[in-house]
């Protein structure tokens, strides 16, 4: 038996999902601190258990054990104590998959320094939005031109950032991650007194794309880890001492969800591939075939692509169990998938703000059906709402509500929104937790994904908030107003679309499209630009003046499907 998992959980093994949904609970001790009761614990009791396979394009390989991760981070603890960093103070990395990522979130964990992750696609006003927003004292970067560059030219618009650190190639202005550390011990005893951290204390921010505003910034406390042993035992399956692997930048929740909380609860061995540039699926099934990896977790769209080789040439025998979550799944990429690795694919559902909501958790549970999400997270009471907050009904469509959340803040549920305490007690001091999407349940319990009751657009796995992009569009000259919705594409799921007002002296050409997208990219993450822009006189729009996007997303959905059925 899981020597931790007993630790926290009263009841590990269930005989039924009804078993589990009555009777699992998870016990959180008032100072846990991931870094110190998972990653040293494990260093403590087995020395030599491996922690994390780590592999690059160019077949660089290092193997990690918990020890090695005890100390390195250790090392960094003590360079970033050093550097006057402390409890509450904020620290932003961005690492893509470098190694270093697991090493730096263990340390800024054991000091209570509060970790926000990020995506190397940032460009400079997103990273002096976020920088401000959370008041970021260090960042810790990947040696990437593009990063540095957008990170140099966003320093002097960020009065609390103090430090660069840099992991790769030494570059005047910057500190060097492991030429620093390698001067500090490899020893940091656990704080105590006021820099000791509590359950209830900030760990982690999730800066997370919305459809009005700048993304906004979800917080979780040192008990988020706690909430992930759902995630990665009961949806993902993944097993003690062997490979798991979930596709994910650093940069993302889903990174979180996937390549480190969770799995080293449950004792797993994080397998991360560290992917630059297009995704090959090849080169991606390569990696499963040689490291015989066992779990196995990446986003719809990558099923899609892998689909698309000759899956025969690969020798996939090591899978024992493979899931998916990010977006909907496409019923026939299902289908194929189990025809060709003999593997259902178990979807699973949730958001930046906590752990698995809905998953189908296991054949020998229930069956799962295609193009249902499962069946509820049992940390979590989660109640179909109606617009008047009333319960819906057997089949009846509603928005996905975790009740009860201000007075029995549930494990691994986000605990409000960082500096935003208005905010905070608009989205938790109700009656619950509203997540904005829109399911139904069947007489058999199982939930079906129905979309946001807002206009979150959702590409490859990567969440795209439209007024973003919207406001990077408006300040080109051409354009008078526009409207950003996803559009359906069959390999991505959606793909940004823009529909653009423009302004008198200007006309449609795909010059000027080119133009669009190129000025998109400078403004804000590269990945948001719009695939398509369609040029019309007007906006569909109530009669408040607000444009109708969903009008707009309906019409490209009825096209594509009528494109689909040949009509």
């Amino acid at each position: 038996m899981n020597y931790l998992l007993k630790k926290y959980l009263p009841q590990i093994e269930f005989d039924s999902y009804e078993e589990f949904r009555d009777k699992f609970t998870i016990d959180v001790p008032e100072d846990f601190n991931f870094g110190y009761d998972v990653v040293d614990a494990w260093a403590a009791e087995e020395p030599d258990k491996r922690a994390l396979v780590w592999v690059n394009e160019e077949d660089e390989e290092h193997i990690f054990t918990f020890t090695d991760i005890k100390r390195l981070s250790n090392r960094v603890a003590n360079f970033l104590r050093d550097l006057g960093l402390k409890k509450g103070d904020v620290v932003m990395m961005i690492l893509r998959r470098r190694w270093e990522y697991w090493v730096c979130a263990t340390a800024l964990h054991k000091l209570g320094v509060i970790l926000i992750p990020a995506t190397l696609q940032l460009t400079k006003k997103d990273i002096v939005y976020r920088g401000n927003a959370a008041e970021v004292k260090a960042v810790i970067c990947v040696e990437d031109d593009f990063v540095v560059a957008q990170m140099e030219a966003s320093v002097p618009e960020i009065p609390s950032l103090k430090h660069k650190i840099l992991v790769g190639n030494s570059r005047e202005g910057w500190l060097n991650l492991h030429d620093e550390m390698d001067k500090y011990a490899d020893t940091f005893p656990r704080p105590t007194g006021e820099e000791a951290t509590r359950w209830n204390d900030v760990m982690l921010v999730y800066f997370t794309s919305g459809t009005t505003g700048m993304p906004k910034l979800v917080q979780h406390n040192f008990a988020y880890p706690l909430g992930h042993i759902v995630t990665a035992k009961y949806w993902q399956h993944v097993e003690e001492n062997r490979l798991h692997m979930s596709v994910s930048d650093s940069g993302w929740a889903k990174f979180g969800w996937g390549k480190i909380y969770g799995q080293w609860l449950c004792g797993a061995t994080v397998f991360c591939y560290d992917m630059v540039g297009r995704f090959n699926p090849a080169n991606l099934l390569r990696k499963v075939e040689k490291y015989r990896v066992t779990t196995f977790c990446v986003p719809p769209t990558m099923y899609r692509f892998m689909l698309q080789e000759d899956l025969a040439q690969f020798d996939l025998s090591s899978l024992h169990h493979c899931a998916t979550a990010g977006e909907p799944l496409n019923p026939e990429v299902v289908r194929k998938w189990k025809a060709l690795t003999g593997h259902q694919i178990y979807e699973g559902f949730g958001q930046s703000e906590g752990p698995v909501l809905m998953a189908n958790f296991g054949s020998e549970w229930f069956e799962p059906i295609e193009g249902s999400t499962g069946k509820p997270n049992p940390l979590y009471d989660i109640q179909l709402l109606d617009a008047d907050d009333n319960i819906c009904e057997e089949g009846e469509e509603g928005s996905l509500t975790v009740m009860d959340v201000k007075h029995h803040p549930p494990v691994g549920l986000f605990t409000g929104y960082y500096r935003n305490p208005e905010m905070t007690e608009e989205k938790l001091g109700g009656i619950g937790y509203n997540t904005g999407d829109v399911l139904w349940r069947d007489n058999e319990g199982y939930y079906r994904f129905v979309g946001r009751n807002d206009d979150v657009i959702k590409c490859s796995g990567y969440r795209i908030g439209p007024f973003e992009v919207e406001s990077a569009l408006i300040a080109h000259d051409a354009v008078v107003e526009c409207a950003i919705t996803g559009a359906p594409d069959p390999i991505r799921g959606q793909i940004v679309k823009a529909t653009v007002v423009l302004a008198k002296g200007w006309s449609p050409s795909e010059e000027l499209t080119r133009a669009l997208q190129k000025h998109v990219k400078k403004l804000t993450a590269p990945y948001k630009y719009p695939r398509v822009i369609e040029y019309v006189d007007e906006l569909p729009k109530t009669v408040g003046g607000k444009i109708k996007r969903a009008q707009i997303r309906h019409a490209d959905e009825a096209a594509s499907q009528k494109e689909g059925n040949g009509k």
